[in-house]
């Protein structure tokens, strides 16, 4: 299987030529605080900031839904997962002419992450999750975004449990923690955004057995994301919802979606710079009942600043 290629792409005459720009690897949201050399940065977030998350399920089958979404949503930035698409089939001409800069990486059938942006362009800093330089799915993508970090996270579902699968979803999540722990020292805000493959706590399942043994809902896969929260990392919607399901995901299977039988998969986590400015949270649960729709419908929170937030 090939490395999975990063294609950073802006709408530009080099791309409609069949060209793709690729972004510098270097952040450039935080060359001021590198040079300040320990002066903490003023960063300020734009009023209103929509972000949102969606596990789009196949980008070109739902191609459709996914611009329709957009158009009536209208988030700032998005974050896709399972992509399921080769780089060079990428649909950025569609999605660039619904507004949207994009920048992706991608991997013929399975899996696939990307960052769609209409207030700047996504300015990648990692397209790999670093830990394991020999594994070659495309699962993360992270990028700055008007004076934000931002991560797109597709992390491994890990069935069927026990096996090596399930050890590859647990290794990959520990990757995840020490990534994200370095994060914490960044001094803009930063957003973790995707499909957790993680249903936290009994709240965020329908009430049943079925899933008993599934590794979504595995006591050692809740650990591994409750220490990812004790990091210092917010789950956005829980924090607002504490008392609602919220389920992201319904399973094509026994009639799912039409008995409400979902699971919360889909998270946004904040660090302490983001946190403070979030405003509001949910889940755009119609988009899930449309024909074709994916078996995720997406999940979105809104950032607002009166005032720059210091670091």
């Amino acid at each position: 299987m090939p490395r999975p290629t990063l294609l950073a792409v802006t709408m530009s005459a080099d791309f409609l030529s069949g060209t793709a720009h690729v972004a510098s690897n270097r952040p450039r949201a935080f060359a001021a605080s590198e040079s300040a050399r320990g002066t903490p940065p003023q960063i300020r977030a734009s009023t209103n900031m929509k972000i949102a998350t969606f596990n789009i399920n196949n980008v070109n089958r739902r191609l459709g839904n996914l611009l329709a979404w957009l158009a009536a949503a209208k988030p700032d930035v998005v974050c896709l997962q399972e992509l399921k698409t080769e780089p060079a089939k990428f649909p950025a001409a569609a999605i660039a002419k619904a507004g949207y800069e994009s920048s992706w990486v991608g991997q013929k059938t399975w899996n696939g992450v990307a960052i769609l942006s209409r207030v700047g362009p996504p300015v990648v800093t990692r397209a790999a999750l670093p830990g394991d330089p020999s594994d070659v799915q495309a699962r993360y993508l992270e990028a700055a975004v008007n004076g934000m970090l931002i991560a797109s996270i597709y992390l491994p579902n890990g069935n069927p449990q026990p096996g090596p699968k399930f050890d590859y979803k647990l290794k990959w999540l520990a990757q995840l923690r020490s990534h994200a722990k370095s994060l914490q020292q960044t001094n803009a805000p930063v957003v973790l955004a995707g499909d957790y493959n993680v249903a936290p706590s009994s709240q965020d399942i329908y009430p049943t057995t079925s899933w008993d043994n599934d590794a979504l809902i595995q006591p050692r896969s809740r650990a591994g994301f409750a220490k990812l929260l004790k990091q210092g990392w917010l789950d956005s919607i829980r924090h607002l919802h504490p008392d609602e399901p919220m389920y992201s995901f319904w399973d094509y299977k026994r009639q799912r979606w039409p008995r409400d039988a979902g699971l919360r998969l889909d998270h946004l986590l904040l660090n302490p710079q983001a946190a403070l400015l979030l405003s509001k949270a949910g889940v755009d649960r119609e988009v899930r009942g449309l024909e074709g729709a994916s078996d995720h419908a997406p999940v979105w929170i809104i950032l607002k600043s009166t005032k720059p937030a210091r670091g």
